[in-house]
């Protein structure tokens, strides 16, 4: 049935628990704080891959100054100066994040984008230098180095970001504005599922080795993870993410993304049992196929939830997605969809859909579209964009959406998958103390030992 007035939430309540504090709705505007010119940050970018260039343009654009680019493949950086031309003409490069922090006395903030291995070190040092922090997901390539970064965060004066654009997107809020009327109903179950992906899954590690390429530091690359060969074709670039010593497979991939809107409106902590199954698992890349379930138990007025991330070809079940397939003709490529006693929401992998479907509506629609929607005022400010928010955040302006703290605890929650499929079993998880109540064996997984050389 459809959600009568008093089952909306009164707009009031809604603006107290979510702290959004806006009494109307608002779009803020990059580059203008409190009616003031902004002054142009100097940013520094480290891991300088495909992800970050778009970072690079984005800040170009909105007026700020390219201080620095550090990677430790000096093509990496040609390309970066051949990309950007003169934006970046006068950027100092380094090879060493640990010189860039010391000798750039006049940075404000650092955009990181290495793989996940590098991601806590760099965001450590960078935090303890009194500089501002966007980092790409997951925050951290452990659970043990997710919770450090979020205590640091709290303790620290600076302003961070995690990479999850999906934040900023007006329909992530808006699915947050529905959920908090109880427009779907009590949600019971999450479904997110993702294709296959390119880098190497469910394979053990190539023998052999090739020659490093003329510029690029291997060792320092390897960094806090232990010492391989390199061998063209299966690590950097680009293709480091399905191995565990520097990434964290499909599900450190999105579980940023697709389980940040979720996370927010329904108020999961952390999950108390977490039921894997999949193709290839235990090897030292993440598995080519897999299903994992999490068991999120009742909180306040919410009863228990189920969050299920299918990849590789695990798929929901049809009887789920029936509607979907009715709606666009087939089964979305990727999706978040969930169910509640009501009706369903698609928010898609980044969150940044929202289509709705009441149990009594033919077929999904945009929320825009739907009459009863409509009814649903809009509570929570939207921004121009994700780096948008965090740079006028850094200028003094309103706080971010998906700092360090949240970031962390979508990254807490992504790998306790993490660590079910690496010991290849269900597992009880306690969040709080990052246990896994009676298998110590899971401990080389909640937390790593960095290699001596690159410890901090």
């Amino acid at each position: 049935m459809k959600p009568t007035a008093s089952q909306l939430i009164d707009r009031r309540s809604f603006l107290k628990a979510t702290g959004a504090g806006a009494s109307s709705f608002l779009i803020l505007p990059s580059g203008l704080l409190r009616g003031q010119a902004a002054a142009k940050l100097n940013v520094a970018f480290i891991g300088m891959g495909g992800q970050i260039q778009g970072h690079v343009s984005k800040l170009m654009q909105l007026g700020h100054n390219v201080a620095a680019l550090c990677d430790v493949d000096a093509g990496q950086i040609a390309n970066s100066q051949k990309r950007h031309g003169a934006g970046v003409a006068k950027a100092a490069v380094y090879a060493d994040y640990r010189m860039l922090l010391e000798k750039e006395k006049a940075l404000d903030a650092v955009v990181i984008a290495t793989p996940d291995h590098w991601h806590a070190p760099i965001c450590r040092a960078a935090m303890q230098a009194g500089k501002h922090v966007y980092c790409e997901k997951p925050l951290t390539h452990t659970i043990a180095e997710a919770r450090q970064l979020r205590e640091l965060s709290k303790a620290s004066k600076v302003i961070t970001q995690t990479g999850n654009q999906g934040s900023a997107s007006p329909n992530l809020r808006r699915s947050m504005e529905l959920i908090a009327a109880n427009f779907f109903g009590a949600i019971t179950e999450i479904h997110v599922w993702h294709p296959a992906h390119s880098w190497p899954s469910g394979v053990e590690r190539p023998a052999g080795s090739d020659t490093v390429p003329a510029g690029l530091d291997w060792d320092f690359w390897l960094g806090t993870a232990p010492v391989r060969p390199f061998k063209a074709g299966n690590y950097h670039p680009a293709l480091w993410r399905g191995w565990y010593d520097f990434g964290n497979g499909s599900l450190g991939d999105f579980c940023c993304h697709a389980f940040n809107m979720p996370v927010r409106a329904l108020n999961l902590d952390y999950p108390t049992r977490i039921e894997v199954s999949g193709t290839d698992l235990g090897k030292e890349s993440y598995a080519k196929a897999c299903t994992v379930r999490y068991h999120f138990p009742a909180r306040g007025e919410r009863g228990p939830v189920k969050l299920n991330f299918y990849t590789g070809g695990d798929l929901p079940p049809e009887g789920v997605t029936a509607a979907l397939i009715k709606s666009f003709g087939s089964l979305p490529r990727t999706g978040c969809l969930l169910v509640g006693a009501n009706g369903q929401l698609q928010s898609g992998l980044w969150n940044s859909d929202c289509y709705i479907k009441l149990n009594e509506d033919p077929r999904f629609l945009g929320a825009d579209n739907h009459p009863t929607a409509k009814q649903v005022s809009h509570s929570i400010p939207r921004v121009k964009g994700h780096m948008d928010e965090w740079v006028d955040a850094c200028l003094g302006g309103p706080k971010v959406f998906s700092d360090f703290d949240f970031g962390g605890h979508l990254t807490e929650i992504g790998l306790a998958g993490n660590v079910a499929l690496r010991l290849q079993k269900n597992i009880d998880w306690d969040g709080p103390n990052m246990k896994v109540p009676g298998m110590p064996e899971a401990d080389a997984f909640i937390r790593k030992e960095d290699r001596a050389k690159y410890r901090m």
